[in-house]
């Protein structure tokens, strides 16, 4: 969630040396209700939370069509969806990895 007029400065920022890869972005979408938006979310996959600890941690076990399937159900406007990541820096990092380097 960003209030920026460029989402991906946000993306990019918390794609910092915290996380292995940078973040790849399947929704985007605009609304006044963002933080409501954002809740609901963390609500409705609160029993996939990642970290259960430290819940400032905002990671959680869901696929792209399960989120996808949440945005529709609750009519988010979305103005981009993919559920396919380029994970660019992932599929190189295996493919490194399964040639042995």
């Amino acid at each position: 969630m960003t209030r920026r007029l460029e989402p991906m400065d946000r993306v990019r920022e918390l794609g910092d040396a915290s996380v292995p890869f940078t973040f790849d972005v399947h929704a985007l979408f605009f609304s006044e209700d963002a933080f409501g938006i954002e809740a609901m979310l963390h609500r409705h996959f609160a029993d996939q939370r990642v970290n259960r600890i430290n819940t400032r941690r905002e990671f959680f076990y869901a696929t792209p069509e399960q989120v996808l399937e949440v945005l529709r159900e609750h009519k988010v406007a979305l103005v981009e969806y993919t559920t396919e990541a380029a994970a660019e820096e992932f599929r190189a990092s295996r493919e490194l990895a399964a040639a042995g380097a």
